[in-house]
C-alpha cells in the first residue's frame, strides 16, 4: 500500500485521545504481521489504549526510532466542511483529521516497512506508535520504561511531528497545574464574612502574570526559539454559583512553556510559596478549613540537541538539508532525548493545518517523507 492509501485507512479510525486506539492499532499490527514483522503491544492500565513497538533488522544492536502518536484532537465545535474521519482529497491536498498532525508520518512509515524488510540492514529500524500524545505524552512512557530493560539502547530517535521535513533540533518543555481554591461562602451582603475564592484565585493569577513578565525580560531569551522566553498563561478558570454567594469554590488550570534549560517547577514552587504564606493565613484567619490545592495535569522536558551530534547529521542526511531549527510546540522528543536516546524532529505537513477545522497535509509533503524513508532504508543498510 501507498503512504496515500495507509493515510486514507489511518484517517478512517476515531483515535481523538477520549477514546480507544486499539482499532487502528490492531489494523497497523496486521498490517506488519503480513509483512513478516512481529510487533508487541504494552497497554494502558484499563486495557482501552495500546503503543505498539516492532523491530525490523538485527536484534542483537541498537537503532533508529521512528516514533508517532495515534492520537488527536477533538474535532468538537469545529466548523468541518469535510468529513473529519474519512480523507479526502482535493487540490493535491488530503483533508482529515490527523493528516498532518501526525497520521502523514504514520502512514509514511508503514509504506516503508517491505523496503526495510527487503533490504539487509545493518542496524535495525524500531517503530513506535504511541497513544496520548496530546493530553500530556503519557503512552510513550511506559515504551521509554521498557527500552530501560532491553539491552540494547536504540541510538537515535526521529520524532515525525509536522515540520515540512525541516530538521528539528529542539522544543520547549511543559508544565501544566491546576489550583483548587476552598473558600468559605455567606450572603454577599456580609461579604467581609466570607472567604471568596474567585478572588483569592485571582490574586494567584496576577502573581503568575507578574511571572510571566519577569520570565520574558531579554536577559532571559534563547532567540532560537519564538517566543524566546518561557512563557506563563491561565486557559481555563471556573467558580462561583450566584452572584449573591461569596463563593465558595474556584479552580484555574495554568502552564508554563519553559525554554530548554528553565526548570518550570520553580514557577509552581514560587505559587505554592505564594499560598502558603501569603493568602491561606489570610483566608484562615476568617475560617480554619480553608484551602488552596495543587494539581499536576502535564508535564515533559523540552528538547536541545545539538548541531554536532550523530543523530542530528543523520537527520540532514536524510532531508537533504542541516539548516537546523526549533518548534514553539512540544513532543515526545523530550522524554526521549532525557532516557539517553538522542532525539530529532522531522515529519512531513505543517502545524499551522493542526489542530484545526479541515486539517489537511499536501501530497508532496507526504512524497518527500516517502523519499527521506528509502534514504534512511539505504543509510541502515550501508
Amino acid at each position: 500500500m501507498t503512504s496515500q492509501e495507509l493515510l486514507g485507512k489511518l484517517v478512517g479510525f476515531d483515535t481523538v485521545s477520549r477514546e480507544s486506539n486499539l482499532a487502528l492499532i490492531e489494523f497497523v499490527r496486521n498490517y506488519l504481521s503480513q509483512h513478516g514483522v512481529d510487533s508487541e503491544l504494552i497497554h494502558n492500565e484499563d486495557g482501552s489504549k495500546a503503543n505498539l513497538w516492532a523491530t525490523i533488522g538485527p536484534a542483537d544492536r541498537g537503532g533508529v526510532v521512528l516514533s508517532g502518536h495515534t492520537d488527536v484532537v477533538p474535532v468538537d465545535g469545529q466548523p468541518w466542511m469535510l468529513p473529519a474521519f474519512e480523507m479526502t482529497e482535493r487540490d493535491g491536498k488530503l483533508y482529515g483529521r490527523g493528516t498532518t498532525d501526525m497520521k502523514g508520518y504514520l502512514a509514511c512509515v508503514l509504506a516503508a516497512v517491505p523496503s526495510f524488510k527487503a533490504a539487509k540492514l545493518e542496524t535495525p529500524v524500531h517503530l513506535a506508535f504511541s497513544y496520548d500524545e496530546e493530553v500530556g505524552c503519557l503512552g510513550v512512557r511506559s515504551i521509554i520504561s521498557m527500552l530501560e530493560d532491553r539491552p540494547h539502547k536504540p541510538l537515535a530517535c526521529i520524532i515525525g511531528e509536522p515540520t515540512e521535513l525541516k530538521p528539528v533540533l529542539g522544543h520547549k518543555g511543559k508544565l501544566g497545574v491546576r489550583c483548587r481554591v476552598h473558600g468559605a461562602p455567606c450572603h454577599s451582603a456580609y461579604a467581609p464574612e466570607g472567604v471568596n475564592a474567585i478572588e483569592t484565585a485571582a490574586k494567584m493569577i496576577v502573581r503568575l502574570n507578574q511571572i510571566g513578565d519577569r520570565l520574558a525580560d531579554p536577559a532571559h531569551h534563547d532567540e532560537r526559539f519564538y517566543p524566546p522566553f518561557s512563557t506563563v498563561q491561565t486557559g481555563v478558570i471556573e467558580g462561583g454559583r450566584a452572584l449573591n454567594i461569596v463563593p465558595s469554590e474556584c479552580r484555574f488550570d495554568w502552564e508554563v512553556r519553559s525554554l530548554p534549560g528553565f526548570d518550570a517547577n520553580e514557577v509552581e514552587r514560587e505559587m505554592r510559596d505564594y499560598a502558603d504564606n501569603e493568602l491561606l493565613p489570610r483566608m484562615r484567619a476568617i475560617e480554619a478549613t480553608t484551602d488552596i490545592v495543587f494539581e499536576p495535569l502535564q508535564a515533559y522536558p523540552g528538547l536541545t540537541t545539538e548541531a554536532s551530534s550523530e543523530v542530528a547529521r543523520l537527520i540532514a542526511t536524510l532531508a537533504g538539508r542541516d539548516d537546523f531549527g526549533t518548534v514553539a510546540y512540544g513532543t515526545e522528543g523530550g522524554l526521549f532525548h532525557e532516557a539517553g536516546i538522542p532525539t530529532v524532529v522531522c515529519g512531513p505537513g505543517c502545524m499551522d493545518q493542526g489542530h484545526k477545522p479541515d486539517e489537511f497535509i499536501a501530497i508532496e509533503q507526504l512524497e518527500r517523507c516517502d523519499a527521506m524513508m528509502q534514504r534512511l532504508v539505504e543509510h541502515l543498510s550501508a
